[in-house]
């Protein structure tokens, strides 16, 4: 098989949770723990930190693999889902897995993985595990895909686990209260391994110190090792913090190259983690390099659509925030752009629970409603009933091609165009 060909395979015979939604889903690790076996368990080849959470775990994982690239070390990161090349999801140093990898990946075990029923998703982290282990990773960030206890990539034993926040987000797998779903993340804490807690609530925290207690690990609050005391724009590329590390008042000036409000929660998470890695394991990273990481994470790694900006006349800009959680912070830098009118480009998933996303958008807007080529895309007749009950002011188009095209047509240089609302809208443009 060439390269489409091989996509064509994993994506047709392995459904994936980002094309037809929870069809795809495969609960439980006996899938993956034997063909990992299989293939010699190379995820226990290097180290690696595991990252889960219902919003920034993307965005965590990708500075934390720069820092690491930036300590000179080999640093495998695995992400999902991706937005343009499947490639995405497996990099090595920010360059994407040959194509010729994924080919010879899939030659050699396809029939393994087909005996196995493997998911799409388990058949890529076992892919990422191998192609880490064949090009000598020293250390590799994997990100979850759904959840955390029965999550595919949850049969590695990590030296730091990463939990950033918890919201209400797939609810038929993961539960229907903040409780369930903390409990499914808090599956990844494995015996005597710490982890960091981005996020803290009065809703979970009993239930993840309860968790690190039975395990004998250390449970560390990311904001209370560090405060942020400011943040900066210095323009639209990148954005500036001063922090403090609690334990010695230690002041800490960073800079990083991505944009969103909602990276301030993120950057609290990725201090306390790359802290830890930093005194108590035995990777080692220089402030220069903590500094330099985080200065260049997108350059480093390739980490597209969060605040991203397209143009400036007019400002247009894309965010793959999608639950409400994320959709919270979105809306609010929405409401606080300088423009003369807002555009918003919206399409979503179908199984986003639109009465509770919706009324988070910005009153003074034009939306422009469409819907991505894609089967888990929510019909735009969906959307605009609910407009209609909002009072928004919309129209709708067929889909984001034409959507974007009729905003550009009705912004002038003064407006602001918001492409979002789903992956999949993004991805397309």
């Amino acid at each position: 098989m060439n390269y489409s060909q091989t996509l064509e395979f994993l994506f047709t015979s392995m459904p994936s949770f980002q094309r037809v939604g929870g069809d795809a889903y495969k609960p439980g690790l006996e899938r993956i723990a034997a063909f990992c076996q299989h293939i010699g368990n190379p995820q226990r080849n290097y180290y690696t930190i595991h990252v889960a959470g219902t919003n920034g775990k993307g965005s965590v994982s990708h500075m934390l693999a720069s820092i690491l690239q930036q300590a000179g070390y080999r640093t495998g990161l695995f992400t999902s889902p991706h937005l343009v090349d499947f490639r995405e999801r497996i990099r090595v140093d920010g360059e994407m897995i040959p194509k010729q990898k994924v080919v010879n990946f899939v030659d050699k075990h396809q029939q393994k993985m087909q005996e196995l029923d493997l998911s799409f998703f388990e058949m890529t982290a076992a892919m990422a595990f191998d192609y880490f282990d064949q090009s000598d990773v020293e250390v590799a960030i994997i990100e979850t895909g759904l959840g955390g206890r029965l999550d595919a990539t949850n049969i590695i034993t990590p030296i730091l686990s990463v939990i950033t926040n918890i919201g209400m987000e797939h609810t038929e797998f993961l539960g229907d209260t903040i409780e369930k779903i903390a409990a499914e993340k808090a599956g990844i804490i494995k015996k005597s391994v710490p982890v960091v807690i981005g996020e803290a609530s009065d809703s979970y925290n009993a239930l993840f110190e309860g968790r690190a207690a039975e395990l004998n690990s250390k449970l560390i609050y990311a904001e209370q090792e560090f405060l942020l005391n400011a943040v900066e724009h210095f323009d639209n590329s990148n954005q500036h913090f001063s922090l403090e590390r609690t334990r010695d008042n230690r002041n800490y000036e960073l800079d990083i190259d991505l944009l969103g409000d909602y990276q301030c929660r993120n950057i609290v998470t990725v201090c306390a983690a790359a802290d830890y890695l930093a005194e108590q394991t035995p990777l080692t990273i220089s402030r220069r390099a903590f500094r330099e990481g985080l200065a260049t994470a997108a350059a480093n790694t390739g980490l597209m659509g969060r605040w991203q900006v397209l143009s400036h006349e007019p400002y247009m800009v894309c965010d793959t925030g999608h639950n409400a959680d994320g959709l919270r912070y979105v809306a609010a830098q929405l409401e606080a752009l300088e423009c003369d009118k807002l555009y918003c480009v919206i399409g979503f998933a179908r199984e986003k629970n639109l009465d509770a996303i919706m009324p988070l958008l910005p009153r003074k807007a034009h939306y422009i409603f469409t819907r991505a080529a894609i089967e888990r895309a929510r019909a735009i007749e969906d959307i605009v009933a609910i407009a209609d009950k909002l009072g928004l002011e919309y129209e709708s188009a067929a889909s984001v091609a034409e959507a974007v095209a009729r905003a550009k047509s009705l912004a002038t240089n003064t407006d602001a165009i918001f492409i979002g609302g789903s992956n999949f809208v993004v991805a397309e443009i």
